[in-house]
């Protein structure tokens, strides 16, 4: 018994020991560990108000997948802010006597952490405006794929390779993003096509307009067309314009498939596909030789 009282006071001598003051009051070490078991309390808690109780009433509703997403994430983010704020009262920490510590420190993290509050804030305007949304296909910073996660640093997207790309939710505010989700996921792909010269270019805007009818993901409406866009340097250039909803999955197999439907097609009939050819012209004439005689120095 006597041991187990030693080490109870030793815990308790090591628990109540004062760090530093704070306010009116001293910090201990107990404090500090009971201040982050009530934080984790706090993290968890709100995941699971976000996750359970929120996203369940969402349920019932009829607002957008991405809409209630983004009003769940930073609900959840508000909880937690609360919850954090509770805990040091609990504690007894005051923040008012923080404040000037927070100043010295503000601008460490105003230089030090700048992009990650960059992002910070970044992620609050996305969830807020919702520019992205869970599902949207998007490129941006050379990344192309789908949105499947968007928090408050950075928001993950998934290519058609899956690859998982974490891109700095910076990025989607500083830089221009295209969205093939956003609004109407319809659009129209351009191909260009080049015959030789000397084909009719009637049978060629008719081969073309079959090929994109043809393809069971060409959209009916608005119908497929063509122009013809230039005499080239070595062909007709001609432009196959069809619109399609694949942009949103899989943007390179559709194009890749018009193109190997375009190649057959033409061949099917004999159109040729030029390649950039030069002409070259030799002229014909006499070269002229002078005789040097033996000994004698030649001209350089």
């Amino acid at each position: 018994m006597d041991s187990l009282q030693s080490v109870y006071e030793f815990a308790r001598t090591v628990l109540t020991y004062p760090l530093f003051p704070m306010g009116d009051r001293h910090v201990t070490l107990g404090g500090l560990l009971f201040l982050v078991l009530l934080f984790a309390i706090v993290v968890i808690a709100s995941r699971i108000i976000r996750d359970r109780i929120i996203m369940r009433v969402f349920e019932k509703t009829e607002f957008p997948e991405s809409l209630e997403y983004g009003i769940a994430r930073i609900t959840g983010y508000v909880l937690m802010l609360i919850g954090f704020y509770m805990a040091f009262q609990v504690v007894g920490i005051d923040l008012s006597s923080l404040a000037f510590i927070a100043g010295a420190v503000g601008v460490g993290i105003g230089f030090g952490l700048q992009n990650i509050i960059n992002n910070f804030v970044s992620g609050i305007i996305i969830l807020g405006e919702r520019p992205i949304a869970i599902g949207d296909r998007v490129e941006v910073g050379g990344i192309a794929g789908r949105v499947q996660k968007i928090a408050l640093r950075s928001t993950t997207v998934v290519t058609n390779d899956n690859i998982t790309m974490i891109v700095p939710n910076g990025d989607f505010i500083s830089q221009t993003v295209t969205n093939w989700s956003h609004g109407d996921p319809k659009v129209r792909i351009r191909i260009p096509v080049g015959v030789a010269y000397g084909t009719d270019p009637k049978l060629v805007e008719k081969l073309l307009l079959e090929v994109a009818e043809e393809h069971p993901k060409t959209l009916k409406n608005p119908k497929p067309s063509v122009m013809f866009d230039a005499f080239g340097d070595n062909s007709l250039n001609f432009e196959l314009a069809a619109w399609t909803s694949e942009m949103t999955t899989r943007p390179k197999r559709y194009t890749s498939e018009l193109n190997f439907a375009i190649e057959k097609k033409l061949r099917e009939h004999d159109i040729e596909i030029p390649f950039p050819q030069r002409d070259l012209h030799i002229r014909s004439g006499v070269l002229e030789t002078k005789k040097v005689a033996v000994g004698e120095p030649s001209a350089t």
